[in-house]
C-alpha cells in the first residue's frame, strides 16, 4: 500500500512517500480502507521532534482518518477513526476497535474526518466547563481546528457571550460567521486589554505569557481556565499563586487516558449533529497523497481556513 512515512524527525520534507505493507489487524483492531484523511496542526510538533512520540520512529504517519471497515469487528461500516498509534496516512490503517467512532449514512467520509476530532473535543471542553449563561473566550478560532467547533457550539451548550480570536482578517471574518459575538486579532500586543472582564470560561489554545495577561477577565472566584492546546510553543505563564489570588481554576484537557475517554465519548454526538445539519465541517482543500507535504506546509504556515483533507 502506499503510505507517508516519517524516519527522522524534522521539516515537511522529512514525510515520504512510500510502499509499505498494508496492516495486520490484531485482536480487538479493525482493518480500514482509508477514503480520506486529516492534517492536523499537532502533527507538525510530532513531525518535527518536538512532541516525539514514545514508540520512536520509522513509522507511518499520522493520527486520523475515516473509511470503510474491510477486516475485523464492523466490516463494512463507515468509520472515522483518532489512533494514537500512528499509521493514518496511507491506504490501509489497522486501528483498535475503541478508537472508531460509526458514520452516519448522510454525513460523507470527508466531512466526518473533517470534524470528528476537532470537533469532539470542543464539545468535551464545552461539556466540562458548563458554561451556562456565562460569557467565553475561545482562541484561535478561525483555522477549522478546535476553536472552530468551540464557537459553532458554545452557544449550543450554554454560552450567552462569545468572543474569539484570530490571527488575519480572512480568519476573524470566518469566526464571527461560525457564530463569534466578538472577534479579536490575538497578534495585536494589547489584544488581552480588550477582552470582556468578567468572563466565566476561558479556552486556552495558544499559551506563554497572554495566558497570565488573561486571568484578569475572569470573574474571581468562579472563573476558570481550561488548557488544551499551545500554538505559541509555550506552556502557560501561569503559577498557582495567580490562580489562588483571584480564586481562579486551571484544568489541563490533553493527553491524559482520562481526558481522551471523555473526547472520545462525544464523538458520535458530533457525527449526529453532522447529519442533522446542526454543525459544520470547515474544509479549506482536499489534496491527493502524494502531496502530503504540500498539505502540511499550509497546515504548518497557518493558511488555512478550515481543515485540510488528503485523500489515498
Amino acid at each position: 500500500m502506499r503510505a507517508m512515512t516519517l524516519r527522522e524527525y524534522g521539516d515537511a520534507d522529512r514525510l515520504r512517500l512510500e510502499d509499505m505493507p498494508e496492516p495486520v489487524p490484531g485482536p480487538g483492531q479493525v482493518l480500514i480502507r482509508v477514503e480520506a484523511i486529516a492534517a492536523a496542526y499537532y502533527e507538525v510538533g510530532i513531525r518535527s521532534g518536538q512532541f516525539p512520540l514514545p514508540t520512536g520512529l520509522p513509522m507511518v504517519f499520522g493520527f486520523e482518518a475515516a473509511g470503510t471497515v474491510v477486516g475485523g469487528p464492523l466490516k463494512g461500516q463507515r468509520v472515522a477513526a483518532m489512533t494514537f498509534s500512528c499509521g493514518a496516512w496511507a491506504e490501509y490503517l489497522a486501528a483498535p476497535v475503541e478508537e472508531v467512532t460509526p458514520i452516519p449514512d448522510s454525513v460523507s467520509t470527508t466531512d466526518a474526518v473533517a470534524a470528528a476530532t476537532p470537533g469532539s473535543v470542543a464539545l468535551a471542553l464545552l461539556r466540562k466547563a458548563n458554561a451556562r449563561g456565562e460569557q467565553v473566550l475561545v482562541e484561535a478560532a478561525g483555522s477549522g481546528g478546535v476553536g472552530s467547533y468551540l464557537v459553532q457550539l458554545a452557544h449550543r451548550n450554554g454560552a450567552a457571550h462569545v468572543t474569539a480570536t484570530a490571527g488575519s482578517a480572512a480568519k476573524r471574518e470566518f469566526a464571527a460567521r461560525l457564530g463569534a459575538d466578538l472577534v479579536l486579532d490575538h497578534h495585536d500586543p494589547q489584544w488581552t486589554d480588550e477582552v470582556p472582564r468578567g468572563l466565566g470560561v476561558i479556552f486556552e489554545a495558544i499559551g506563554g505569557r497572554t495566558s497570565k495577561n488573561l486571568l484578569d477577565a475572569l470573574a474571581s472566584g468562579t472563573g476558570r481556565m481550561l488548557y488544551y492546546g499551545l500554538l505559541s510553543g509555550a506552556q502557560p505563564a501561569i503559577e498557582a499563586a495567580d490562580l489562588a489570588y483571584r480564586g481562579l481554576t486551571f484544568t489541563g484537557c490533553a493527553g491524559l487516558d482520562a481526558w481522551a475517554k471523555e473526547v472520545r465519548a462525544t464523538r458520535a454526538d458530533v457525527l449526529e449533529l453532522l447529519a442533522k445539519g446542526r454543525l459544520e465541517a470547515p474544509i479549506h482543500g482536499t489534496f491527493p497523497l502524494e502531496d502530503a507535504v504540500k498539505a502540511q506546509r499550509l497546515v504548518e504556515d497557518h493558511a488555512v481556513l478550515g481543515r485540510v483533507v488528503l485523500r489515498p
